[in-house]
């Protein structure tokens, strides 16, 4: 088995290029899928709901956004309780997946959270700031958010070091496909 890793900035293209690799190749497991399900899980809402003292029937994901900004150390706090529950999460797919040829993993904090042992291939899509803040918010998303969250996350040079691959994703998406079938034939 084969354990690939696929990672990178904020809005760099990494759904695109994880649906890519892993399709009819292996299962994907998507940190932000789990992550948009465990804010579907009632229990948890309530838990983040009572933590950062947010009304029950207020929008709990711009809530949070506003604590975010009200104070950058909210951020830390909802990590502290998010990450763990997707590295359970995670846990299980690879335990379900394990006679599987190759398993595929999303991980947008690869690095950050010091994840890198769990795997034995490292793709890291690598995009400028600038495109990645264009997509970023032609998804509705805030520039102030953006770069906070962009702020928390290694330099692209730290994490091409620390990559086995680097995919520029700069183009369209037939060159990104081209790129990331070049590397993924290496594997099979």
């Amino acid at each position: 088995m084969i354990k690939i890793a696929i990672t990178g900035s904020i809005a760099s293209g990494k759904t695109t290029a994880s649906e890519i690799l892993s399709y009819k190749r292996g299962p994907l497991f998507s940190a932000d899928n789990e992550i948009k399900k465990l804010y579907k899980d009632k229990n948890f809402k309530n838990h983040l709901i009572k933590k950062f003292l947010i009304r029950k029937n207020s929008n709990l994901k711009y809530s949070l956004i506003l604590k975010i900004f009200e104070d950058k150390k909210n951020l830390i706090k909802l990590e502290k309780i998010i990450h763990p529950q997707v590295r359970k999460r995670m846990k299980m797919f690879s335990i379900k997946n394990k006679n599987k040829n190759k398993i595929f993993y999303e991980i947008p904090l690869l690095f950050e959270n010091k994840l890198t042992k769990y795997f034995d291939v490292i793709i890291f899509i690598k995009t400028s700031k600038t495109t990645r803040l264009k997509r970023f918010k032609s998804r509705g998303g805030d520039k102030n958010l953006f770069n906070i969250l962009d702020k928390r996350q290694l330099s692209d040079k730290k994490k091409s070091k620390l990559s086995d691959h680097i995919i520029i994703n700069e183009k369209n998406f037939y060159v990104l496909k081209k790129n990331l079938l070049d590397i993924i034939s290496l594997y099979e």
